[in-house]
C-alpha cells in the first residue's frame, strides 16, 4: 500500500475519507499537477518508463519539461529561451554525473540508472520543498544506487523534506530516520532512532501480521 497511498495523498488517486496535512497544515490535493507546484512537492515514480520519462525524447527535454515557463521569452508567448533551457539541463547532468552523449540524446537509450538520474534532475530543477522518491533505486547498477542513496542524504542535510519508498530494509537503514512500516495497505509500525535496525522492523512486520495494527 505505500506506492497507493503515496497516489492518494497527491491526488492521482481518489481519496474516500481522511485529511492530508503538509506541515501540520490541511491541504487540497484533488489536483496532482497543481498540487505539486503550489506546495512544491516532487514526486518520482516507481515506474519511470511507463510514468516518469518521455523516452523518445532528449535528455535536456526530459530535464526541463516540468519548469518550461522559467524558460518563456514572456509571460503568453511560450517561446523558448534554448540557451537558458540548455544551461539548466546541462547543470543536472552535471551535479548528477549523468553519463549522456549529448543533452539532445534520446532519454531511452541511456541506462536504467541515468535515466533515474534525469528524472531526479527533472523534478530537483523545480526546487521542491518536498520530495517523494518511489523505489528510486530500483533496477539500476550499484554505483548508481548509492549515488542516490548519498543525493537523498545530502538533500535532508540541507534541509529539504524528502519521503523515500524501497522494499529493501538495508537501504532503508541507511537512508532514513523515521520508517513507518507497511503491510496489506496498513501502517503497521513506527521505528525511529535506536529502533531502526532489521530485527525491529522484521518485528515490526510480524506484528502487524498477528494484530492487523492499522
Amino acid at each position: 500500500g505505500r506506492t497507493e497511498l503515496i497516489r492518494t495523498v497527491l491526488g492521482i488517486d481518489k481519496m474516500t475519507s481522511g485529511v492530508v496535512k503538509l506541515y501540520g497544515k490541511e491541504i487540497k490535493t484533488t489536483d496532482f499537477g497543481k498540487s505539486l507546484h503550489k506546495y512544491k512537492i516532487g514526486y518520482v515514480t516507481e515506474n519511470r518508463k511507463e510514468e516518469g520519462l518521455f523516452l523518445n525524447d532528449t535528455v535536456k527535454m526530459n530535464i526541463c519539461i516540468n519548469s518550461l515557463t522559467e524558460f518563456f521569452f514572456s509571460k503568453g508567448l511560450p517561446l523558448i529561451k534554448g540557451e537558458k533551457e540548455a544551461e539548466s539541463a546541462r547543470k543536472y547532468v552535471d551535479k548528477l554525473e549523468i553519463k549522456t552523449p549529448k543533452l539532445e540524446t534520446k532519454a531511452g537509450s541511456l541506462s536504467g540508472g541515468n535515466q533515474q538520474k534525469v528524472l531526479l534532475g527533472r523534478w530537483l530543477l523545480t526546487n521542491p520543498e518536498y520530495l517523494i522518491l518511489d523505489e528510486p533505486t530500483r533496477g539500476i547498477d550499484v554505483g548508481t544506487k548509492v549515488d542516490i542513496q548519498k543525493l537523498v542524504l545530502k538533500l535532508a542535510s540541507e534541509g529539504m523534506s524528502v519521503t523515500f519508498i524501497s522494499s529493501e530494509t538495508d537501504e532503508m537503514l541507511r537512508t532514513c530516520s523515521r520508517l513507518v512500516v507497511m503491510r496489506d495497505r496498513k501502517a503497521v509500525g513506527e521505528l525511529s532512532g535506536e529502533e531502526l535496525s532489521q530485527n525491529m522492523i522484521m518485528n515490526t512486520i510480524a506484528g502487524g501480521e498477528a494484530n492487523g495494527t492499522d
